[in-house]
């Protein structure tokens, strides 16, 4: 049985609840449960309120009314959320995604670069469960 995983995925466009819910869905390593919300706020509700063990963020580059993760991670961080925080672009290339360290961000990644491969290392890289633990 693979590992049990709740990823919270912060993005503004619902749409990319639907993309990435069915990417979630091809990876056979871990049973992922993707949480969905808009905005940093509710993000923030969520980790507060929220009975599940979240194992990790996965916050969308730009959202409102925020600029970008160099605004709404370091929000994330103040609030107390430990865990780890990948921020999720359509485009890497800008060069303050070369300091994301300096923001409490542990990852970055393009969007078109998001398959169920990297997912699992991803999570193999920043989730310490051993998967074969139900087996």
């Amino acid at each position: 049985m693979p590992a049990q995983v709740h990823i919270l995925l912060v993005d503004d466009d619902p749409a990319e609840n639907l993309i990435i819910g069915a990417l979630m869905r091809k990876v056979t390593s871990y049973a992922i449960t993707l949480h969905y919300v808009e905005t940093v706020e509710d993000a923030l509700g969520f980790i507060r309120s929220s009975g599940a063990a979240l194992d990790m963020v996965l916050m969308d580059n730009r959202l409102q009314p925020q600029a970008d993760f160099r605004e709404t991670v370091p929000e994330l961080r103040r609030n107390g959320y430990i865990g780890p925080v990948g921020v999720i672009s359509s485009s890497i290339s800008d060069a303050y995604f070369q300091k994301i360290d300096d923001y409490g961000v542990d990852f970055r990644i393009d969007k078109a670069e998001l398959d169920p491969t990297a997912v699992e290392f991803i999570l193999q890289e920043y989730v310490k469960r051993d998967v074969s633990a139900g087996q």
